[in-house]
């Protein structure tokens, strides 16, 4: 397999989150209710692009705003072959995920 080359860009990712909070009118103190967090702060990181969310923080909030962690994300490099990549990563990471299993009684 050859490398796949990419660069997240987090500035504008940022935006992109910022932009996405507003069409979902969710506000910053929504998503610090929705993640548990003491205070908004990072939240405000997130939207000036001055750090990304973690991937578990990423997964909540693509649920909340209803689209993928691959529509937040704003991404330079070998497009095409990154997202099969993240797909089939995606995809396994949440057949693991314990809220995807049918409960049964």
């Amino acid at each position: 397999m050859e490398p796949i080359y990419l660069s997240i860009q987090q500035k504008e990712t940022g935006s992109r989150i910022k932009s996405l909070l507003r069409e979902s009118g969710y506000t910053v103190r929504d998503i610090q209710n929705a993640m548990g967090f003491e205070n908004q702060q990072a939240v405000y990181k997130w939207i000036s692009g001055k750090c990304l969310p973690s991937l578990d923080n990423f997964l909540i909030l693509s649920r909340l705003l209803n689209t993928s962690i691959q529509d937040i994300l704003v991404i330079d490099g070998d497009i095409p072959r990154l997202w099969v990549s993240l797909n089939q990563w995606f995809n396994d990471i949440f057949s693991l995920l314990p809220y995807n299993r049918v409960i049964r009684k």
